[in-house]
């Protein structure tokens, strides 16, 4: 064993099933930690992170439920997403903002009068950006300090650096709480959705975009699937989403596939991992014909749940 090996191992640690506790599953992937690098934590953890994933993931022979065990430990996690800056991430903004355009049209239909929306892990504030212009009082968290700053600057709006629980927020408060892409990253997910159960009005919206890994495209793919990496902790299905959060106080109203757009030059950079050939070539083709910045809608088995809060009698 090496002992760079040796040095990740030391920096892991076993848990549980975040949804019924158990601690008894099959392996899905080994692990690959020949590949793991454990002194670019940093790195890893930033908002357009896409190493490979290392780590062991399994499935829980009780509830079904994916996930990394054992994983970095959690102090660790949080420390590596708070560090850093992300200049790819926040470039491609202008498509994160017409995917959310779209989406405040769906959830506009469902909560007709605006009010307060807060968007947990919210990166560099696109959302809240085109929410604040629709007319929506908004708040939202960011763990990355840098990212937290470049989006209250950018949008005009105030991020708190930090999680959810270092924003020392009212009971019932918010129409609408959204996780976008986040939900997978949190090393303690059902935490996180209890406490959005808290500060949501009873009558309010809970939104989580999750990449599932039951999809068509994430079963044709394998262990090739994009999502497949280090810094997703947790890999959903509609049926282990919507068992967390019936446990969590909500019951899912819709679900639907989520499309979202990005630059298409971006795309490829983003291919570099899985398909690196066609990731050079295809750049080479785009930077010659100029189009490295149309607007490209993709899925890769990203999927939209919508949540009502209730109460059990």
């Amino acid at each position: 064993m090496s002992d760079q090996v040796e040095q990740y191992r030391s920096l892991l640690e076993d848990v549980p099933c975040n949804l019924c506790g158990a601690d008894d599953y099959d392996v899905v992937y080994p692990p690959q930690y020949d590949d793991a690098q454990p002194d670019e934590i940093m790195v890893t953890f930033r908002s357009s992170g896409d190493e490979i994933l290392v780590d062991q993931l399994v499935r829980c022979r009780g509830c079904g439920l994916q996930y990394l065990t054992p994983r970095l430990k959690s102090d660790l996690i949080l420390t590596g997403y708070s560090q850093g800056t992300d200049e790819n991430f926040i470039s491609q903004n202008p498509g994160r903002e017409r995917t959310f355009a779209k989406s405040l049209h769906l959830i506009e239909r469902l909560v007709p009068k605006k009010g307060r929306i807060l968007d947990i892990g919210t990166a560099g504030g696109a959302f809240l950006g085109v929410a604040k212009r629709r007319g929506w009082e908004v708040a939202g968290s960011e763990p990355n300090r840098w990212m937290a700053e470049w989006g209250s600057d950018h949008y005009g709006i105030e991020i708190q650096p930090g999680t959810i629980f270092d924003m020392d927020l009212p009971d019932a408060h918010f129409n609408v709480v959204t996780l976008w892409d986040v939900l997978e990253h949190t090393p303690d997910p059902k935490v996180v959705l209890k406490e959005c159960r808290r500060v949501l009005k009873p009558d309010g919206l809970l939104i989580v975009n999750y990449p599932d890994i039951n999809s068509l495209i994430a079963r044709l793919m394998g262990r090739k699937w994009v999502f497949l990496i280090s810094v997703h902790l947790y890999f959903f299905t509609i049926e282990t989403i919507r068992e967390m959060l019936q446990q969590t106080g909500f019951r899912v109203q819709r679900s639907k596939m989520h499309w979202q757009s990005l630059e298409l030059g971006y795309i490829l950079f983003r291919m570099a991992p899985y398909i690196s050939w066609l990731s050079k070539l295809g750049t080479k083709i785009v930077t010659a014909l100029r189009i490295q910045h149309m607007q490209i809608p993709y899925w890769m088995g990203q999927t939209l749940v919508l949540a009502r809060p209730f109460t059990e009698e």
